[in-house]
């Protein structure tokens, strides 16, 4: 079993549970994932399986195309990444991986680079309240304030919150549920936000938390199965038929007798 795969974020939709709960998930595309490359104690030190997913970027360099080619894997795989496995040896190169690694009810971690934000102030990047909006401040409703000590230190800290760029970093969401997985089209619902914007790669590891038990996912499609009917048997039903004749007949007595009677 894989630790991690590789997919992209898809967008954001909700989905009703087997026990009638609403959650709000992400859709992850996770996969297909090719296996480039199995990392051996023997030769690399280490037991790991590398993965390869195709991204938003086109080209592929000439070193990564004859890393590709060795592996026999002809489609243009832009984002490879390591993860490890419980049997390395059970991976061989040019496998295919689907979301079917995933199962749902139990949790797993997500990875992504945020939205960038280009340059932010304080106020937006920090949550600073900014300056007084009276007694004569100009201009200084959403300035940072002081920044450093006078005499001592006589300088500004490091670290300081400033203005500056914002967002486009890693960031880690932990434990999201596996809601459902749709292995047809390699989909895997996780409930809550995952980072990044559509379209963007993400990485989807599993979670140490316990995955939940007796877990009813939904039923993805909009049908439900129909419940199984227990078949009468034939004798009851050639009776209930029997009973309907017999009703039938007793009723075109009655309308021909009440005719025959308007008649005379």
């Amino acid at each position: 079993m894989l630790d991690g795969m590789i997919g992209r974020k898809v967008g954001m939709m909700s989905l009703y549970t087997g026990d009638g709960r609403l959650h709000a998930c992400s859709v992850i595309e996770l996969g297909p994932n090719h296996v480039t490359q199995v990392r051996t104690q023997d030769r690399d030190g280490y037991t790991a399986v590398q993965l390869g997913f195709s991204g938003p970027r086109k080209r592929v360099n000439r070193p990564q195309r004859g890393h590709l080619r060795k592996a026999g894997i002809d489609a243009a795989l832009t984002h490879l990444q390591e993860f490890q496995a419980d049997d390395a040896s059970a991976y061989t190169a040019g496998q295919v991986i689907t979301a079917s690694e995933f199962t749902p009810g139990e949790y797993v971690n997500v990875t992504g680079t945020s939205k960038g934000r280009g340059f932010a102030g304080g106020v937006k990047r920090w949550h600073f309240r900014g300056g007084p909006k009276t007694h004569g401040q100009s201009d200084r409703h959403r300035a940072p304030g002081s920044v450093g000590a006078g005499t001592t230190p006589g300088r500004t800290w490091r670290g300081q919150k400033m203005g500056g760029h914002m967002g486009h970093v890693q960031r880690t969401v932990l434990n999201l549920l596996v809601v459902a997985v749709d292995e047809r089209r390699n989909l895997l619902f996780v409930e809550g936000s995952v980072p990044g914007a559509t379209d963007g790669e993400v990485t989807v590891t599993r979670g140490r938390k316990t995955a939940r038990a007796n877990f009813e996912p939904p039923v993805l499609g909009g049908v439900a199965p129909e419940p199984e009917l227990e078949e009468a048997p034939v004798a009851e039903l050639a009776e209930a038929d029997a009973d309907a004749d017999t009703s039938e007949a007793a009723d075109t007595d009655e309308i021909t007798t009440t005719t025959e009677g308007s008649a005379e």
